[in-house]
């Protein structure tokens, strides 16, 4: 009798534990929803706005150092941290979760293996709140973990011991095929839609959209953008594309934005696979290069627009979209806008899917190669203009005026194809904007009432030449680096720094050729996993870069079909002269601000010094930029994002610069901002190593003194 009154005491004891604390926790998120960044770029409308009003446009000058935080580890990070109720969770460039005191940045906990050399690069985390616990989830490899958001251990009732593999609920021909995540899955109530990265040849996994349960980890809807029999848009592509070996991608890289009160996710697509190569995937290829609308709660297509038909330029939509409201003709209208590689803004009325610009279908060039079926049109906006310069403004005068070889860059932009749109040839194509952008995967910030987006812009040339793929090769090592690994790496393993691609010539004195082999199976970085690779390929690919003798020599034919398209593109060459700069003429990074009531911009400046030329005096030429900006409803533009490895300040309304300072290692990462203790802080992820720059190790906060 004493045990159950006991019993019954505690229960009801416990329970009331459990409602108190539900009650606090409630409490707690109402009195800081609004001083934190508790969501990738801010929110789930993705816009990077915060109403923070501590630091104004005559104080910013005032920004010191708060605190530091140092990983053992460094190199490139991307993370947009998130804050919430007073903590702030990151992650390192060798992908370990951590939790910080948002207001001294001591650690809290930290999870992840400090040995394990993960291939992705991470832009961040997710937060999901229940009743009684949070939780953060996060992906290392090809697995997404759930983790309790106050100890940082692993929820061993999701998925299998905490963690789900992200080959879950694709077919079976992604089995071993390279999969991560680089940015952090989009919460909706007890969903999370996750974002992949695939391979972008021949051999890439299907890119299907899949929802996960937050509790379980078991998959709530698929959506497949590469149709099945009887699915809108089967034929856009050949017969039974969505099972072919050498048809995948069309997948979201880039993360997502929701309209949680509507129940709407906006899922930006990427191109096939392989990019720069259709003659295997003729027709538009639905749902490739897409911005769709699905039904958050289920994954049904509520409308969608293709940005390219039948990409072969790699023009994959590089951010999720705004969702903003404007005024058209009097009457407010919710609205998504999508930035592009190509610059163009896309901008549609969130229900319906009509745009709200006009936008045209332009006749572009067809393909020289016979095979091919570039597609006769593309869509072009009429407004707003685009925030980056096309290729076919270029004419031969519009060399770099600063560079040493104005007579060879004129040569060679008289020789190549600069005809918008052109599609690749052996000749070679100016593209630009370049191949990371236009905009990219930091995103547009923006004013969501008023309005008005604000995007950085990379203006660098790249040249797209295609050239016959090698036939009937025998598996030697060298054979195989021809097939996979040259466009980037270069024919003599010489590599392209100044396009950010690293020499192998030496990498058997610097590396292990265990650590090899994981960064050929894994991917690192931008570079893909290859794990289609057979042993026999992959162990004289092996051999080959640590100048051994091959174990086996054998026909490529013997392993099996590889399904390879007949050209490749020859490698990631940037227009660059022969000392590394660029060879177009600056700026070649821009912050442009546009007004979407009308299509119009506000402004539009060149955004970052060229470090080489800034020390010559030459300012105001702008650089390549990676991340996006914060937009402070009072007025403020704040970014880092440059080579010149500067965290700036901008009045928004105008573009003048407020304030500058120098970072321990470049910023290539969206900052974020919160109220802690009376306090508003900046913070930002400091990794260097893009674009040449130096390694760093650091998130660094900023805050009045």
């Amino acid at each position: 009798m004493k045990a159950n009154k006991f019993s019954t005491h505690t229960k009801k004891l416990g329970g009331m534990i459990i409602f108190l604390s539900s009650l606090f926790l409630i409490s707690l998120t109402s009195l800081n929803q609004n001083d934190d960044w508790d969501s990738y770029l801010g929110g789930s409308d993705r816009n990077h706005f915060s109403t923070l009003d501590q630091i104004t446009k005559d104080n910013v000058a005032q920004l010191k150092i708060a605190w530091t935080y140092s990983m053992p580890d460094s190199g490139q990070m991307q993370s947009n941290p998130i804050i919430a109720n007073g903590i702030l969770y990151g992650i390192s460039s060798e992908l370990q979760v951590f939790a910080l005191n948002a207001s001294t940045g001591k650690q809290i906990w930290k999870f992840g293996d400090p040995l394990k050399n993960w291939a992705s690069t991470s832009r961040g985390v997710s937060l999901w709140k229940g009743q009684y616990e949070n939780r953060i989830l996060f992906t290392a490899g090809p697995n997404l973990w759930a983790l309790d958001a106050k100890t940082g251990m692993p929820i061993l009732s999701f998925g299998k011991s905490g963690k789900v593999d992200l080959h879950e609920g694709l077919p079976k021909i992604a089995k071993d095929k390279f999969i991560i995540s680089n940015t952090p899955g989009t919460i909706f109530k007890n969903l999370i839609l996750m974002p992949v990265r695939l391979s972008e040849g021949a051999d890439a996994a299907p890119g299907d959209l899949r929802a996960f349960d937050v509790i379980t980890g078991k998959i709530a809807w698929t959506f497949h953008t590469i149709p099945y029999p009887g699915e809108y848009g089967y034929s856009t592509w050949p017969k039974d594309a969505y099972k072919n070996e050498y048809t995948g991608a069309a997948n979201n890289w880039a993360g997502m934005a929701v309209d949680e009160k509507r129940g709407i996710v906006f899922v930006p697509t990427g191109s096939a696979g392989y990019d720069f190569w259709g003659g295997n995937r003729k027709g538009k290829n639905l749902f490739a290069n897409c911005l769709l609308a699905l039904d958050a709660n289920t994954g049904k297509r509520l409308w969608h627009f293709q940005t390219t038909h039948h990409d072969l330029w790699d023009r994959d939509l590089p951010a999720p979209p705004n969702l903003i409201t404007v005024v058209k003709n009097g009457k407010k209208i919710d609205a998504v806008a999508q930035i592009t590689k190509q610059g163009y803004v896309f901008v549609f009325d969130r229900v319906s899917g009509k745009p709200l610009f006009p936008i045209v279908e332009k006749k572009v060039p067809k393909s020289t190669f016979s095979e091919e079926s570039a597609w006769p049109t593309q869509p072009i906006p009429t407004l707003p203009k685009p925030y980056a310069r096309q290729s076919n403004e270029l004419s031969s005068e519009d060399v770099n005026p600063y560079s040493q070889n104005i007579d060879q860059l004129k040569q060679t932009l008289k020789s190549i194809d600069k005809n918008w749109y052109a599609a690749p040839s052996k000749k070679g194509t100016l593209i630009l904007p370049g191949f990371d952008g236009g905009g990219e995967w930091g995103g547009a910030g923006a004013d969501p009432e008023n309005g008005i987006i604000y995007i950085n812009s990379n203006e660098m040339g790249w040249i797209q030449t295609m050239e016959p793929a090698a036939t009937n090769l025998k598996a030697t090592g060298e054979n195989v680096y021809k097939t996979y690994c040259k466009s980037c790496h270069g024919a003599e393993l010489q590599g392209n720094t100044k396009s950010g691609f690293p020499e192998l010539n030496t990498l058997h004195q610097r590396r292990k050729k265990a650590f090899v082999n994981e960064i050929v199976t894994q991917g690192k970085g931008m570079m893909p996993g290859f794990g289609q690779l057979t042993a026999i390929e992959k162990s004289n690919l092996l051999a080959f870069l640590f100048k051994e003798a091959p174990k086996e020599i054998v026909s490529v034919q013997d392993l099996k079909t590889k399904n390879l398209p007949p050209y490749k593109m020859t490698g990631y060459n940037k227009f660059l002269d022969s000392e590394g700069m660029a060879g177009i003429s600056p700026p070649w990074g821009t912050l442009n601000a546009i007004d979407l009531n009308t299509g119009k911009y506000l402004w539009k400046i060149p955004f970052g010094d060229e470090p080489i030329l800034a020390k010559k005096g030459i300012k105001n030429t702008g650089t390549e930029n990676y991340g996006g900006p914060i937009i402070t409803q009072n007025g403020l533009l704040l970014i880092a994002s440059t080579k010149d490895g500067k965290f700036r300040a901008f009045d928004r309304s105008n573009g003048k610069l407020l304030f500058e300072y120098l970072l321990p290692a470049a910023s290539f990462a969206t900052p974020s901002t919160y109220m802690m203790n009376g306090k508003q802080y900046i913070v930002l992820a400091c990794g260097g190593t893009k674009l040449g720059t130096t390694k760093g190790n650091s998130y660094v906060a900023l805050a009045l003194q």
